[in-house]
C-alpha cells in the first residue's frame, strides 16, 4: 500500500481550483464579490469567448497596497478574518481567501491595484501557479483583475467547459444575480467588445430590475 505523504501546495491549489472555480461564471462570481467588498461606486465587467479567453473586472474601490499583492494571491490569506470568532460575525461576501490562489493555479491571473492615497499602482502576475514579482503600474485608484485562458494549463479540465456561448449564458446569469442584489453600485457588462448592460447606481430594486429586464417588466412589479 502506498505511504501517506503531504501534497505539494501546487497540487492542493489545483484541487481547490476544481472545487471553487467550476467555469467562467464562477470566476465572475468570485471576483465580483471581492470587488464589492472593496466598497466601490462602480464595477465594470468584460468577457471574451464566454469568459474562457478573458474575464476582466475593474472596480474603483479601496485598492490593495503593493506589499499586500503577494498575500492576495496566496491561499487562505484574507483581509476579512483575523480570529475564529470573526466567523460568527461575517459582514463580507468573500472571506475564505481561496479564490485568487485557485484562479492563479489554472489560468494567467493579472492584478493591478492602487489605493487612492498611493502615488502609483502595482501589478502582480500569476501564471499557472507561478507567482511573478510585484512591479510598478500606472492605473486608476481601485483594482483591475484579469483572468486569461481559464484552464489553459489543465487540458483535461478545459475539455469539460462548454461552448463559449453556453459559458457566456452562465457568466451573464452570475452577473445578473449580483447586480440585482446590489442596486446601489453601478455595474456594466461587456462581451467580445459589445456592451450588454450599463447599469447606474439606483435607490431601489425596482429600478435595478427595470435596468436589467426592461420597463415593461418593472412596471408590472408589486412591492411586498
Amino acid at each position: 500500500m502506498p505511504r501517506i505523504h503531504r501534497l505539494p501546495p501546487a497540487v492542493v491549489n489545483r484541487i481547490a481550483a476544481g472545487e471553487v472555480i467550476e467555469r467562467p461564471a464562477s470566476v465572475v462570481k468570485e471576483l465580483l464579490e471581492n470587488a464589492l467588498d472593496a466598497e466601490p461606486h462602480r464595477i465594470d465587467v468584460a468577457l471574451e469567448q464566454g469568459g474562457i479567453g478573458l474575464v476582466r473586472i475593474v472596480d474603483d474601490g479601496c485598492g490593495i497596497d503593493a506589499e499586500d499583492l503577494p498575500l492576495a494571491v496566496t491561499a487562505h490569506a484574507t483581509s476579512k478574518l483575523r480570529v475564529a470568532e470573526d466567523l460568527e460575525r461575517i459582514a463580507t461576501l468573500g472571506f475564505r481567501g481561496e479564490a485568487l490562489a485557485s484562479i492563479g493555479e489554472v489560468a494567467r491571473l493579472v492584478i493591478r491595484s492602487r489605493p487612492a492615497a498611493a502615488a502609483c499602482g502595482a501589478e502582480i502576475t500569476v501564471d499557472g501557479g507561478r507567482v511573478g514579482p510585484v512591479v510598478p503600474a500606472g492605473c486608476a485608484a481601485g483594482t483591475t483583475v484579469e483572468v486569461h485562458n481559464l484552464y489553459g494549463n489543465v487540458p483535461a479540465r478545459r475539455a469539460f467547459l462548454r461552448a463559449p456561448q453556453t459559458e457566456w449564458t452562465h457568466a451573464s446569469e452570475s452577473f445578473t444575480r449580483t447586480a440585482l442584489a446590489h442596486p446601489g453600485v453601478a455595474l456594466s457588462l461587456a462581451h467580445n467588445g459589445r456592451r450588454i448592460h450599463d447599469l447606474p447606481a439606483v435607490d431601489s430594486w425596482r429600478e435595478r430590475i427595470t435596468g436589467l429586464f426592461g420597463g415593461e417588466r418593472g412596471a408590472r412589479l408589486v412591492g411586498i
